[in-house]
């Protein structure tokens, strides 16, 4: 089968538009990222059952961030060379085996297990990023920048949705309850992944020939070798640190400060909703502007709210406004770092360098969530954290400033 990046009409058939493609793939990011980030609200009921210390969750989740950066990639070049369909099916039934294993979880370990390994691993199979590889591969140029908005605006209203009602199930009905209907939910994925399935890549498109025809070791070593995409992956590490840090830790730390677990959820939902605006708006101005000014403000805006957030006493107003400002940077930074890596080296192998970009991320979660817990039981208080988070941001949004915004050099085999 030949392929033609952009055109669906050769191997999807006419009721895959491109409309129904960007709706059903925006209908997985948001089943998949919901539960992943209102996991946090977790932390406390299941502490207080088995009497674990806050670096026991944490652990578990941050397995689960590193598990998902280090799976991305594979999964990514799976994906490239098979197509997405089977990759997405298998990561939707690991992730709601995760959160069955998860329910039924009395020690550490089973935790470990369920929402650490198997979510881990399910989350590099089905979440946004694969949606984001499948719409730079089926939709044309002129479609990817809002459809890569989308997509991940898509992820934050997963968040908007899930967190006040995950609250709403844990109060009402428990946390094993909980537990079970996100499982559920996860199995829809299944159905919706055929409509953004890609073919197996058996043939160079028509164009990007030259770089289709690399191999999966030229190809990593072409990225690696490339400063910009190095700069790129290095400051992608702070978004992880942060977001991973603030989904886990902070329902927690407004409960301590002595804010209603209801208020935490319409906080994280705050984040969820103004991300839909963030990441909509960014994915629009990235053809406006360079990305990689975009990316250093987005940073350096995290740094100052956090640096707002902290110096002042914390109120349900203040939370919500932190809230609000930190969806707009959430995942903002996800359509031009992923349009970056199209534009540097194409789309042939581009799940793949995005995964090893989303390896720095989640390497940077880990830390985050690792550090959080073990911070908290050890001086109980989160402020260390908060601090490393701000010095990060401000270190990401110089590290992003040199960034090169064009198409890497190729040699190209000239005819006899």
């Amino acid at each position: 089968m030949t392929v033609t990046t952009g055109d669906t009409s050769s191997s999807s058939g006419t009721w895959r538009t491109p409309l129904v493609i960007i709706i059903c793939g925006c209908a997985i990011a948001l089943l998949s990222f919901g539960p992943r980030s209102s996991l946090g609200f977790f932390v406390q009921p299941m502490s207080r059952e088995f009497a674990w210390g806050r670096d026991v969750f944490g652990l578990a989740l941050a397995l689960q961030n590193l598990l998902w950066g280090l799976g991305q990639p594979i999964a990514g070049a799976i994906a490239d060379r098979f197509g997405i369909l089977r990759v997405m099916i298998v990561g939707a039934l690991l992730y709601a085996g995760g959160l069955l294993l998860m329910r039924y979880s009395t020690a550490p370990l089973s935790l470990d297990i369920g929402a650490g390994v198997l979510i881990g691993f399910g989350l590099s199979g089905c979440s946004f990023n694969l949606v984001l590889s499948a719409f730079s591969k089926l939709l044309p140029p002129e479609r990817r920048g809002i459809a890569l908005g989308a997509g991940t605006a898509a992820g934050s209203f997963g968040q908007f949705l899930f967190a006040p009602f995950g609250v709403a199930m844990i109060d009402n009905f428990g946390w094993q309850a909980a537990l079970t209907v996100f499982a559920l939910l996860m199995l829809l994925i299944v159905p919706l992944s055929l409509a953004i399935a890609t073919p197996p890549s058996t043939s160079s498109s028509s164009n990007e020939s030259v770089g289709d025809e690399q191999s999966f070791k030229t190809a990593l070593a072409e990225a690696f070798g490339h400063r910009s995409y190095v700069l790129l992956v290095l400051g992608f590490f702070t978004c992880g640190f942060q977001l991973a840090f603030i989904t886990v830790h902070l329902p927690a730390y407004l409960a301590d400060q002595g804010v209603s677990s209801q208020t935490g959820g319409w906080v994280v939902a705050a984040i969820g909703l103004f991300n839909i605006v963030g990441s909509l708006s960014v994915g629009w101005l990235q053809n406006l502007f360079p990305k990689r000014y975009i990316l250093s403000l987005i940073y350096l805006t995290r740094a100052l709210a956090i640096i707002a957030f902290i110096s002042f006493p914390i109120t349900t107003f203040s939370a919500i406004m932190f809230g609000a400002v930190s969806g707009l940077t959430w995942l903002s930074t996800v359509p031009p770092t992923s349009a970056l890596v199209a534009l540097m080296f194409g789309t042939r192998w581009f799940a793949t360098l995005y995964g090893f970009a989303f390896v720095s991320h989640q390497v940077g979660g880990f830390l985050g969530v690792w550090l959080g817990g073990i911070v908290f039981e050890q001086f109980g208080s989160y402020t260390p954290i908060w601090w490393l988070s701000i010095l990060f941001g401000v270190l990401s949004a110089l590290i992003n400033l040199p960034i090169v915004e064009r198409p890497v050099a190729r040699l190209v085999a000239q005819p006899a």
